[in-house]
C-alpha cells in the first residue's frame, strides 16, 4: 500500500481579468506565500449565482504553495480577491519531483 504524505497544495482560483489575475499572482509570490502562480487564460466557467445563469469568460490561477503556507494564502486570496465568493479549491500534492517538491516547501 502506497503511504501518502502532503508535500504541498496546488490552489485553484479564477478572476474575471488578466490584470487581476497578475496583480492576485504577483501579490501572493511576492509574500512569499506562493512559491508559483500560473495564469491560465481561454476559461469559460459556467454557473448559477443568486438564481441566475452566468457563462463569463475568466483566467484560472494555479497555485504552488507549501503545507506550512495553506491557511495564511487561502485568507490573503480571500481578502484581496475581487469577488464577493472567490474559488478557492486546495488539492493536496502527494507525489512529485522530489527537487520541485523541496522548492514549493520553500
Amino acid at each position: 500500500m502506497l503511504r501518502k504524505k502532503v508535500r504541498g497544495y496546488v490552489v485553484l482560483s479564477t478572476i474575471g481579468s488578466h490584470r487581476k489575475a497578475r496583480v492576485l499572482a504577483s501579490a501572493l509570490v511576492k509574500e512569499r506565500l506562493a512559491a508559483c502562480v500560473n495564469i491560465v487564460s481561454g476559461v469559460r466557467s459556467v454557473y448559477i449565482w443568486k438564481n441566475r445563469f452566468c457563462e463569463d469568460r475568466e483566467f484560472l490561477l494555479v497555485i504552488k504553495t507549501s503545507k506550512a503556507r495553506l491557511n495564511r494564502l487561502i485568507a490573503r486570496i480571500e481578502e484581496i480577491h475581487p469577488y464577493e465568493l472567490p474559488e478557492v479549491i486546495a488539492l493536496p500534492i502527494d507525489v512529485g519531483a522530489r527537487k520541485y517538491l523541496r522548492w514549493i516547501e520553500g
